[in-house]
């Protein structure tokens, strides 16, 4: 081959790749202005000012297409399929309690996203930022305000399937320390302390004395409702079969997710709530399969998302079993309430 043949080649090669690159970029940059577009039908979304602190409201990512879609919005209540209020403030995941917020975060790089954790404060200023160390997943503030977690997998991408890994973060919002990953906490199983390689840990949720957590731990093959200890950094495994705890406002409560058997591998979850004096287990009123970590509105509701054309849409259901579950509200994902 003449030297010739070879830049030509080369040349052709370059110039096709280059070709490649601008349609991706041209392809992405239509794709961004479809979700630019509102739909009809789809919820009322305008710019205004949200606080964490504001009695009586819901705040939450809104997934309405539009110029506003995932910011954080904030609707009364009282009618979660009323207008929005949007913030300007982006998230993939949200919680927030006694106006402290946590807003998982996509940075979209010139080849790859990275993740970071922001602590908001009650008007949604950064008061802390951190690294996560791959797709968030949950998010939890505790009922104080006081400390925030997050979970992301760093392996795998759905709680579904056998092969994932995931990290799950706890930081004092007060001094900013940083705990990285709950595996740095010696676990205690069946009385007596348990180290195991494939120990994972996700959906942290806090009790108000600032000091004890519920989370689940995966290992070998099995999952465990754990309860940690700030102070000692421990967990200590209570139950079998729990995914995604929430902790009832009143402390006796757990509302999980739980596999049952002969179901879809990829739909295998029904909701239950956990006593947690008793370890009775009720089944809630919801038929679907829910990959969700409920938040409870009150004492006796708790709140979650499906998927939906937008992407996602939320739910209630009774906390005790019985009623049946109904849309709140469109367009909607990770909810929190303020006040």
């Amino acid at each position: 081959m003449t030297v010739r043949n070879r830049v030509l080649i080369l040349l052709s090669a370059v110039l096709a790749l280059t070709a490649v690159a601008v349609a991706s970029v041209l392809h992405a940059s239509a794709r961004a202005d479809r979700r630019n577009q509102a739909r009809p039908g789809g919820p009322r979304v305008t710019s205004g000012t949200v606080t964490l602190t504001a009695p009586g409201r819901m705040v939450f990512r809104n997934l309405a297409w539009g110029p506003h879609r995932d910011e954080l919005a904030a609707v009364p209540a009282s009618d979660p399929s009323g207008p929005r209020t949007a913030s300007g403030v982006k998230c993939l995941r949200f919680h927030a309690a006694s106006g402290t917020g946590v807003c998982l975060q996509a940075v979209h790089g010139a080849m790859s996203d990275t993740y970071r954790a922001l602590i908001l404060d009650a008007h949604l200023r950064e008061k802390g930022r951190y690294a996560v160390p791959g797709i968030p997943s949950r998010a939890r503030v505790s009922p104080t305000g006081h400390f925030a977690a997050w979970t992301a997998f760093v392996g795998g991408d759905s709680y579904a399937g056998t092969d994932f890994s995931t990290r799950a973060a706890i930081v004092d919002v007060r001094t900013g320390r940083l705990t990285p990953s709950l595996e740095a906490y010696r676990i205690v199983k069946d009385g007596r302390t348990y180290r195991a390689a494939d120990a994972n840990f996700w959906g942290v949720t806090f009790a108000r004395d600032d000091r004890t957590f519920y989370a689940t731990l995966a290992t070998k093959g099995r999952t465990y409702l754990v309860r940690g200890d700030l102070r000692r950094r421990t967990v200590t495994t209570l139950h079998t079969n729990v995914e995604c705890p929430s902790l009832s406002p009143d402390g006796t409560r757990i509302a999980f997710k739980k596999r049952v058997p002969g179901l879809p591998a990829d739909a295998p979850w029904r909701l239950y709530v956990l006593d947690l004096r008793t370890l009775r287990e009720t089944a809630l009123a919801e038929s679907r399969s829910v990959d969700d970590q409920a938040v409870w509105r009150d004492s006796r509701t708790l709140v979650y998302a499906l998927a939906g054309d937008y992407g996602a849409d939320l739910y209630e259901v009774p906390a005790d079993g019985t009623g049946a579950a109904r849309r709140i509200g469109t367009a909607a994902v990770s909810p929190a309430y303020t006040g």
